[in-house]
């Protein structure tokens, strides 16, 4: 950040007084300006053996499959975030069963919130940032071209929980490769 969002003057980066760490703060109007993580919210939608993915049409990773997750939204709720998601990357309506992995992701400063949920009917199609929509079995997952780490855990998680009947919240901080947590 170069400039203040509120009055165009110059920003520093500086500690602000009782706080710990650098922020941009403005010089002129005093403004202090937070970065913070953004968080994903999406949805695992399965049916009967299957869970529903998308072939990405946009990047990063364009042409990889990932589950139908995306940024929220200022002024709605993490389901929310996940069913608007769903819909726009599949045109898929989907009853949220509850909150199924959290995953921080500090390297990238991400947290990932994906729900379970049952798909309401069959009708479902890519949407604009989807190439392809398709439902998979276990072994039909394209493991090899999935865009993200995280979806490939939190499908690995779910297949794992299916075979148990059981599905606990999954929580974990995820390390960028080649580094260690401190």
């Amino acid at each position: 950040m170069k400039f203040c969002s509120e009055c165009s003057s110059p920003v520093e980066l500086a500690i602000p007084d009782g706080d710990n760490r650098p922020r941009h703060i403005c010089n002129s109007c005093n403004t202090i300006h937070y970065v913070n993580p953004k968080i994903v919210a999406g949805c695992l939608a399965h049916w009967e053996d299957k869970v529903l993915l998308c072939k990405r049409a946009i990047e990063p990773r364009y042409g990889l499959w990932t589950l139908p997750a995306g940024f929220m939204e200022n002024g709605e709720s993490t389901e929310q975030a996940a069913l608007r998601e769903t819909w726009e990357e599949a045109t898929a309506k989907v009853s949220i069963q509850h909150l199924y992995t959290m995953y921080s992701i500090p390297h990238i400063s991400h947290v990932y919130l994906l729900f379970r949920g049952q798909l309401d009917n069959l009708a479902f199609k890519p949407g604009v940032e989807s190439l392809d929509v398709k439902l998979f079995t276990e072994d039909e997952i394209p493991w090899g071209q999935l865009a993200f780490p995280v979806v490939t855990r939190t499908l690995k998680q779910y297949f794992q929980d299916r075979r148990n009947d059981h599905y606990p919240l999954d929580t974990d901080t995820i390390i960028k490769p080649g580094t260690t947590s401190s």
